[in-house]
């Protein structure tokens, strides 16, 4: 099942991506990936991650987001937890086009058996309700 860290801007999603990233490098017996738009988190987390610039690859829509993480995932198949901040900023602010991303995602991350986990910056509120039956959103 895929997790979302869900709260508007400032409210600690990072931080809290933050910790549970260093954590799963302690404890996987694989790799950790982590994608973000930009290279915020190169100071934050361990070196033992590998840390993606979704925006040095042009990724701009779900589709591409979509192909980029089971083209990381295809091309390793040791990887145990994949981390996504901003997604929003990556695939935009159309939520019905977000549930169908993670509807087409979960059925990879169920394949593959990995642990998924990305930040969206909005209210909970905001969020379409089928977003329930895709993914878990976590505190």
């Amino acid at each position: 099942m895929i997790k979302l860290i869900v709260g508007t801007k400032g409210s600690g999603k990072t931080k809290a991506m933050i910790d549970m990233i260093n954590d799963s490098v302690k404890t996987s017996k694989g790799n950790v990936v982590v994608v973000e738009k930009g290279m915020k988190l190169t100071y934050d987390i361990t070196h033992k991650a590998r840390l993606i610039d979704g925006e040095h690859y042009g990724i701009s829509t779900y589709d591409e987001l979509y192909s980029f993480i089971s083209g990381v995932l295809a091309g390793d198949h040791d990887i145990t937890d994949v981390y996504v901040d901003g997604t929003l900023k990556m695939g935009g602010k159309d939520y019905e086009s977000l549930v169908h991303f993670l509807d087409r995602l979960s059925a990879v991350v169920e394949e593959e058996n990995v642990n998924m986990l990305l930040t969206i910056s909005c209210d909970e509120s905001e969020l379409p309700e089928g977003i329930h039956h895709v993914a878990e959103i976590v505190k």
